[in-house]
């Protein structure tokens, strides 16, 4: 049996992933979990799975949650210490991060020097620390095993090929609700509209992220890191069907691409289990029904998120980490109807334009970085 933690366990992959040890009975064990602020969740998890370890963000939280499961057989702590208590619990073989935002590169970090493999959904870890955490991978000897599904797609579509000959990456975007849009259309756009995903069913954040196309951008930037390619050779291809979920194209011409239905519980699976690969009851893609599959350019122009993530890339140092830091306090502030839409991706763009470079930062640059980027994002409105 499978011994593993959660961080992010009531979000939206974290939930997921509890389904699957639900379905794979007997084959994982849960042993650690952490959330944010949802005790009434986080209660019913810790009585159906039994960790040992609990984690909640603040102390309000944890000591709600204590006396709820003062019945149980369990230990609750909270905050960062916490999480990093829960990151190097000696049992566990696999530590799912699926926790948002930066508080998850320090508990990730901790796990790959206990030798914990990294089931990695946290998006922060790799695009602001992907200098730091991938060394530290191959030193420690441990997995970072992609949770993304566009991620997967592309490790199981290297699997069995030689090293060092991949020609380009074709990350695939279903181009999010707005696709196909003008700036024009956009101006009046809410959050209702921006929510409504045409085929996945993510959490709020990344639903918004998807629809001016900056979750693309961040994902070309994990991309670079985990399969050690330059920005050059990463290629975004809208596929509005989602059922190629990436693809990688070899020096010799030859395309391999992994398939599926548009479900996140089939890259959870597989980065648990992996190498191994075990049945799922979940729907499968029928070609019939699906009749034809179709692949556009991306629209940089209109969303033009996608543009400055590769010029943050090819900036690198601490550009990369002012660009997700700006994205992700914008997003905060459309959903809580404070800015527009398009208001989005302009704040990301003077954030760039104001910031001064560090080229090869640290974990206390990096979160300094962020929270100087909030502070100016704040000073604007």
């Amino acid at each position: 049996m499978k011994k593993i933690a959660i961080l992010g366990s009531t979000g939206s992959i974290g939930t997921q992933t509890l389904e699957i040890v639900r379905e794979q009975a007997g084959e994982l064990e849960v042993l650690g979990l952490a959330a944010g602020g949802n005790v009434e969740l986080m209660e019913s998890q810790v009585r159906e799975f039994k960790p040992r370890l609990v984690c909640m963000w603040t102390e309000e939280a944890a000591a709600d949650l204590r006396t709820r499961v003062a019945d149980m057989d369990v230990k609750v702590v909270c905050g960062m210490e916490g999480l990093l208590e829960i990151a190097v619990m000696e049992e566990i073989s696999v530590l799912v991060t699926a926790i948002v935002g930066m508080i998850g590169i320090r508990p990730t970090i901790a796990a790959i020097k206990a030798g914990k493999d990294i089931a990695l959904a946290n998006k922060e870890t790799l695009v602001c620390a992907g200098h730091i955490i991938m060394p530290l991978a191959k030193q420690y000897g441990v997995s970072i095993l992609p949770v993304d599904s566009e991620h997967s797609a592309i490790f199981q579509s290297l699997n069995g090929e030689p090293a060092g000959r991949i020609s380009k990456i074709l990350l695939t975007a279903s181009g999010g609700p707005f696709r196909g849009k003008t700036t024009e259309e956009l101006k009046n756009m809410k959050v209702e509209d921006a929510l409504k995903h045409p085929n996945w069913s993510m959490g709020r954040k990344i639903t918004i992220d998807s629809s001016t196309l900056v979750n693309k951008g961040l994902e070309v930037m994990e991309a670079k890191w985990l399969f050690g390619v330059e920005a050059s050779q990463i290629q975004v291809v809208v596929h509005p069907q989602s059922i190629i979920h990436s693809m990688v194209e070899y020096v010799d011409g030859a395309i391999m691409a992994q398939l599926g239905v548009p479900d996140m519980k089939l890259p959870i699976q597989y980065a648990l289990f992996y190498p191994d690969r075990r049945p799922m009851q979940d729907n499968r893609v029928d070609f019939f029904k699906l009749g034809s599959i179709t692949f556009e350019e991306p629209d940089m122009d209109t969303f033009y998120g996608l543009k400055m993530a590769y010029e943050a890339l090819e900036i690198g140092g601490s550009m990369p980490t002012v660009y997700n830091a700006a994205n992700e306090k914008a997003v905060a502030l459309f959903l809580d109807r404070k800015i527009s839409y398009l208001q989005i991706p302009e704040m990301i763009e003077k954030s760039m334009s104001s910031h001064v470079l560090i080229q090869n930062p640290d974990v206390d640059q990096i979160l300094q970085t962020e929270k100087t980027v909030y502070e100016y994002i704040q000073g604007m409105i």
